[in-house]
């Protein structure tokens, strides 16, 4: 039996393989596999049991290999297959589809993710609005989620323009960063000051 699961979310993916597989299980990656390897994986027997519990980790990234996959669904062992993301367009794709259970784990989408951006932006230039905006959502948010997020943004701004303010930024970020991960101060204090700070770079 084989089972594809899929998604951003490889934490609840990673449970529901153990929960098919059990604790214990072989793990492969795809990207190194040939074709040749397939009829091994498969239909070959283990030397301590008939039933082989396999786990093979991004496969489809393999294409060749991968559009092999089809001729395998009979195996008698028990094959998860994780894959990051598929392309549901594929021919293997929907091939797979209509034979066997793919599950499909998403993270679920953030809906302060604009309000962070603007956050950002509103920093650049008044500091204590963008703080003002922060205390409004901050019990919904993990601090290390959003600062992960204030990061994409800079960048996304230097990328765009790599002027001076940019730079400071980045490097104001990369000391928070450490800050967060090595002081027992409370991450929401240590993000606020850097966004006080942000207009003055």
């Amino acid at each position: 039996m084989i089972k594809i699961f899929t998604g951003e979310d490889r934490i609840r993916a990673k449970k529901a393989i153990v929960d098919f597989l059990g604790p214990d299980y072989e793990i492969i990656e795809g990207t190194d596999l040939t074709t040749s390897d397939l009829p091994t994986i498969f239909l070959g027997q283990s030397l301590f049991a008939k039933k082989r519990k396999v786990l093979i980790q991004d496969l489809s990234v393999n294409k060749p290999v991968f559009d092999e996959l089809p001729k395998y669904l009979d195996t008698p062992h028990e094959v998860a297959i994780l894959e990051l993301k598929l392309d549901k367009r594929s021919t293997t794709y929907k091939a797979l589809q209509k034979q066997i259970e793919i599950k499909q784990f998403s993270l679920a989408k953030n809906p302060n993710l604009s309000l962070v951006f603007d956050i950002y932006r509103t920093a650049k230039t008044n500091g204590e609005k963008a703080v003002s905006m922060l205390e409004k959502i901050k019990s919904e948010e993990d601090p290390i989620m959003f600062f992960g997020l204030l990061v994409s943004q800079a960048i996304k701004d230097y990328n765009t323009r790599q002027g001076i303010k940019e730079k400071r930024a980045l490097k104001e970020l990369s000391d928070l960063d450490i800050k967060l991960k090595t002081t027992s101060f409370q991450p929401w204090l240590l993000i606020e000051s850097f966004l006080l700070r942000l207009s003055s770079f």
